[in-house]
């Protein structure tokens, strides 16, 4: 039977099939350092349990109001801009299963087919298969290499916009290159973005996953919070990847439109869930303390050893939990051809579990350097140690 002929442009998050891959070569009895995927190997704080319990207990297991629970979007509002510096009225938060149906939602509010939405290459896969999937044109925006990790190359971003294009997805503290803007790249985007009448979706999953300084917000700039969506998540904070709690902060009219998709899309968010997220944005912070700390451990080892294998380099990230090496002298040295090769020879060689660039987004005409994505949220210092060291061993072979 017939399907609809839009399903051709829809992408996923192929990282999973990474995980399968993984998952198969360790059934066989093999070992894997599971670099792989972006969750965490954390528990969630026992008070956000207990209240989650407690409100299962207490009956909050049916239909609840579809843009969130008047409780948990006060809470947003207060915690969102307290540390972004602007004032959120409860009314412009939208409480969403997680972060990831911002994306989608906000285009379906302001793309129509046809229209142009850039989007950082490489970048989160959902952005380009989103976009391509309700008909728009996917514009990419490209990143160059410094010293100290990845910039926006601004020209370039400027020469993709057309008459047709309607907005710009931003993420700042990106996935999965680690990139964090300088004060003059975040005022340029948002002058971009004013100049050509552009939304802005800022995805800011990553806002508090940080190891120094403090996070800002593009939304914060003059004249950016009448255009700028803020993409919001508790998973990454609050290790609630499976919880599947977030928001969009938006002007009210996009907002009210947000809410009625939510009506049409999955009714309400879960609803015990929802007291938890407030448990998490009230109760004790020191769980995230003791999480960061441990992250940035694994951060310096997994550089350290990255930085010390003959063909391998990366910068040292400021912020999230992924590292995005250059590995194109590491794979013309073994005559490997391809990234999805090298990653397979990898995990067959050497345990380790790793996505490419290839699982972020399409290719680039432009790009001409191979890069692979480690990501260190969900595995131990000492494997970090121990797999990195074997697939050193594994390279210096030759």
């Amino acid at each position: 039977m017939k399907t609809a002929q839009r399903l051709g442009n829809l992408g996923t998050e192929t990282s999973f099939r990474v995980a399968q891959d993984a998952a198969e070569w360790k059934a066989r009895g093999n070992e894997v350092y599971p670099f792989h995927l972006g969750d965490l190997n954390f528990p969630m704080a026992p008070h956000i349990v207990e209240a989650m319990d407690k409100a299962i207990r207490d009956g909050k297991t049916g239909y609840c109001p579809g843009p969130g629970i008047p409780e948990l979007r006060a809470a947003l509002a207060d915690d969102i801009g307290k540390r972004r510096g602007v004032t959120i009225d409860p009314a412009e938060v939208v409480v969403t299963t997680g972060g990831k149906p911002v994306i989608t939602k906000f285009l379906q509010v302001v793309m129509d087919p046809g229209d142009g939405v850039l989007y950082p290459s490489p970048g989160f896969p959902i952005y380009e298969s989103q976009i391509e999937y309700l008909g728009g044109n996917a514009l990419p925006y490209r990143y160059v290499p410094t010293a100290d990790g990845f910039a926006i190359d601004l020209d370039h971003l400027r020469a993709s916009i057309d008459d047709k294009t309607v907005a710009i997805i931003y993420n700042d503290l990106q996935n999965p290159i680690s990139a964090e803007s300088t004060e003059a790249e975040r005022e340029a985007i948002a002058a971009i973005a004013q100049e050509f009448d552009l939304w802005v979706l800022s995805d800011e999953a990553y806002f508090e996953m940080r190891y120094k300084g403090r996070s800002k917000s593009i939304a914060a700039l003059e004249g950016m919070r009448e255009r700028t969506v803020i993409l919001y998540t508790f998973s990454k904070k609050f290790a609630m990847t499976g919880s599947r709690l977030g928001c969009a902060v938006a002007p009210r009219e996009i907002a009210e439109v947000i809410s009625t998709l939510n009506t049409n899309d999955e009714s309400c968010t879960t609803h015990y869930v929802q007291w938890a997220g407030i448990a998490a944005l009230q109760g004790p912070q020191d769980e995230v303390g003791r999480m960061l700390e441990v992250l940035r451990k694994r951060r310096d080892a997994t550089c350290s050893i990255i930085n010390s294998i003959p063909g391998m380099s990366v910068a040292v990230p400021g912020s999230t939990f992924y590292v995005f090496p250059d590995v194109t002298e590491a794979m013309e040295a073994k005559g490997i051809a391809t990234l999805s090769e090298f990653s397979t020879e990898a995990l067959h060689n050497t345990g380790v579990s790793f996505c490419t660039r290839e699982h972020f987004g399409r290719r680039q005409d432009w790009e001409d350097r191979s890069y692979i994505r480690l990501a260190y949220s969900g595995i131990g210092e000492n494997d970090i140690t121990e797999g990195l060291g074997k697939l050193r061993d594994w390279l210096a072979q030759g």
